[in-house]
């Protein structure tokens, strides 16, 4: 069966037209008109600017330590050199995150934080560029669409509270914002390419990655990038196409007005090995059971910004975003057996695909204002979704083909948001009460069955932060704020009891400088979630597990010990419990308690050398807390390990100022053998993690 047989694509052009609203320098929401040139890396900065309509402030190490949350900030180092396979793999040693890799090329990102569901990374809002990329934000907030390659992001923000009123919905488990590379003030190029061997089977995976951009007028920047990937991850049934193309420009009418735009060609085409039986992964953990399991998946993303700065106290701005998306899950089915469809040690039946086209605009005005000791922020946001969502099934014994489910899903929302940051104590004191208003009307039919529903949720969302510059070294922090999760499009349309999520989220922290070579940080947060929703893979059904909470502390150490060595150390204690319904008690599946992480890096003359290590501790995969695990592998404990990854590099001057960079790293250095339980289409079984790999890498810049 053709994979396209399952819906026809949209028109398309085959290659990515693309232009990029913000740089990094921009914080992909704020600017200023006035512009510095960072001598290190040739690119546009920012002056200092008295207000800004970006909440988060500049994706900095420094200004990380006085926000007024848990925040962490992964530059393009750390992002590029750590030895890591994708972009889930790099945020591994981050605090409070948890990833389960599915495929080991970085396609579908399974990540959570603070033991929130992490499958399909759907609690939380996932940004590039300050835009959510989520392919329906409101009615399919789970990421099963990931229009992000790691070589093209310069930093990745992350913030585990107090944003929920200024980044809405889904951000119960926080906001992480990919920065895309900026436009360098002056013309230059990269090209990089990555080559990947897992040394188990020998398979190879590549990664060409090309930049190019500058100055084309004295109004006008332009950038293009270009990211193509080829080959297979370390599994049989593996191999895996992505093309990526952005194209960014920001155009200046004058000092007071600045437009930005980006757009973007996103497309992937793999086969999926899926879950195995544990049998089968006893015997060969490389080997797929699950022959007919495939993914395809394209995007047209386009955003616009228009930003009027009439003075250092005033910024307006208006964003607007656009994208048009297909994607197609391929999977086999067998219902004849009594036992579960996806049991991968049965073999299939049925061949069924789930193809979804989704139409969504948004547009977004913002204004800030400084006003005395006040901050203001105000603004909207419109947000249009149009979901078309099929399953079809083709009966392999007869080769018969028919429609077993045609949906179509309308959802209109609008949001409204005031914040006041005020200033006390010659600033070294600030308050923020805040507040958001989501109104979501979702319109669903049924057109094979002639059924229609509705769900609409209204909610107000409060939220408050407070920051305090004790003294020069100490900076503490506390917020408490409410989100929202709209109930989704899979869950309305199954058997089970589901609602609108909401939850409380709050932390009290504090950073303090120790020494100045040392940096420390601790957070307590707890999460008081009502009506958590979670997919029962057993049933494969949505169970409304009620009232739960999450807690803990996460520390962090960062020293620098001289020069040329740095090191890192942290640790995360979580503890999750079900506190309603037939489970009350139990721990919250994917919830591991201890997590620990420490690197070390060295850096002489042109070398640059980094060694990472993750442990993770046993986990429950399912609500009921199964210890001992079920025949097929859909329940059971999942087990600790050991994550190392290490890299070695050394830049070469080739002349004129071009500098090319070779690298050598090994990911899964100890080569430890884990997994995690099914994920989607592919819902019970365990789901090997990559093994030992080699990765081998030459940037040019010039």
């Amino acid at each position: 069966m053709s994979k396209r047989e399952a819906k026809k694509p949209l028109n398309r052009h085959p290659l990515a037209v693309a232009i990029s609203l913000i740089p990094m320098s921009f914080v992909a929401i704020g600017a200023a008109p006035a512009m510095a040139q960072d001598p290190a890396n040739n690119s546009t900065l920012l002056p200092g600017l008295t207000v800004t309509a970006d909440w988060l402030g500049a994706p900095t190490k420094e200004s990380e330590k006085t926000y007024t949350g848990a925040r962490t900030v992964v530059e393009k180092d750390q992002l590029q050199n750590s030895g890591a396979l994708n972009l889930e793999d790099a945020l591994r040693p981050v605090a409070g995150i948890t990833v389960l890799d599915e495929t080991g090329t970085g396609i579908l990102p399974n990540i959570g934080v603070r033991g929130l569901n992490p499958l399909r990374s759907e609690r939380l809002q996932l940004l590039v560029d300050g835009y959510p990329i989520a392919i329906g934000p409101y009615s399919n907030v789970g990421v099963s669409l990931f229009p992000v390659t790691l070589p093209s992001l310069e930093v990745v923000d992350i913030v585990r509270g107090g944003a929920s009123v200024h980044y809405g919905p889904n951000n119960v488990g926080g906001v992480v914002n990919m920065v895309t590379k900026p436009i360098p003030a002056e013309t230059s190029q990269t090209l990089r390419e990555r080559i990947t061997i897992a040394e188990e089977t020998g398979n190879v995976f590549t990664d060409t990655y090309y930049r190019v951009g500058g100055r084309a007028t004295d109004n006008l920047d332009l950038q293009l990038q270009a990211n193509v990937q080829r080959g297979d991850g370390f599994r049989d049934h593996s191999d895996t196409q992505v093309d990526n193309l952005i194209l960014d420009a920001r155009y200046y009418l004058n000092d007071q007005h600045e437009l930005a735009s980006q757009l973007q060609y996103y497309r992937v085409e793999a086969d999926l090995p899926g879950a195995l039986s544990p049998e089968a992964y006893k015997e060969d953990r490389t080997q797929s059971q699950r022959p007919y399991d495939g993914y395809e998946a394209d995007m047209t993303r386009a955003t616009f910004t228009w930003t009027y700065t009439p003075s250092d106290n005033v910024e307006f701005q208006w964003r607007n975003f656009v994208h048009d998306a297909d994607r197609t899950f391929f999977f086999g089915q067998n219902f004849s057996n009594g036992g579960h469809w996806a049991d991968p040690a049965d073999e299939s039946t049925l061949v069924a695909d789930s193809p979804r086209l989704f139409t969504v605009y948004s547009t977004e005005p913002r204004l800030a204002i400084k006003h005395g000791r006040h901050d203001i922020t105000v603004g909207a946001r419109f947000v249009s979704e149009d979901v078309e969502f099929d399953v079809n099934r083709l009966t392999l014994a007869t080769n018969e083909r028919n429609v077993a489910r045609d949906w179509h899903l309308d959802t209109r929302a609008m949001a409204f948001y005031l914040s006041d940051t005020v200033s006390f104590l010659d600033d070294r004191l600030t308050v923020t009460p805040g507040i958001r208003y989501e109104d979501v009307a979702m319109d669903f039919r049924d057109n094979l069955n002639d059924q229609t529903e509705e769900n609409n949720a209204e909610e107000w969302l409060p939220g408050l932060t407070v920051g305090l510059q004790a003294s020069d070294d100490l900076f503490v922090f506390a917020n408490s704020q409410r989100s929202l999760v709209p109930v989704q499009i899979a869950q309305t349309t199954r058997e089970g009891e589901v609602a609108n999520e909401t939850a409380w989220n709050h932390e009290l922290g504090a950073r303090l400088q120790v020494t100045p070579d040392l940096l420390s940080s601790a957070t307590l947060f707890r999460i008081d979630y009502e009506d958590q929703i979670q997919f029962n893979r057993a049933n494969s059904r949505y169970e409304n597990l009620g009232e739960t909470r999450h807690q803990g502390i996460e520390l962090s150490n960062r020293f620098y010990l001289n020069n040329a060595v740095e090191l890192g150390l942290g640790y995360t204690l979580l503890d999750t419990e079900q506190l309603s319904g037939d489970n009350e008690g139990n721990e919250l599946p994917n919830a591991p308690r201890h997590k620990v992480s420490a690197d070390a890096v060295y850096n002489y003359q042109a070398w640059d050398a980094r060694v990472n290590w993750v442990y993770v501790s046993s986990s429950y995969s399912d609500a009921d807390n199964t210890e001992q695990e079920t025949d097929n592998g859909s329940a059971g404990k999942l087990p600790h390990y050991h994550l190392v990854n290490a890299r070695v590099g050394r830049d070469f001057a080739m002349g004129s100022g071009n500098v090319l960079n070779l690298g050598l790293a090994v990911n899964n250095l100890l080569d430890e053998d884990y997994y995690f339980r099914g994920v989607d289409v592919s819902p019970v079984g365990r789901v090997p993690q990559p093994g030992r790999s080699f990765v081998l890498e030459a940037q040019l810049d010039f």
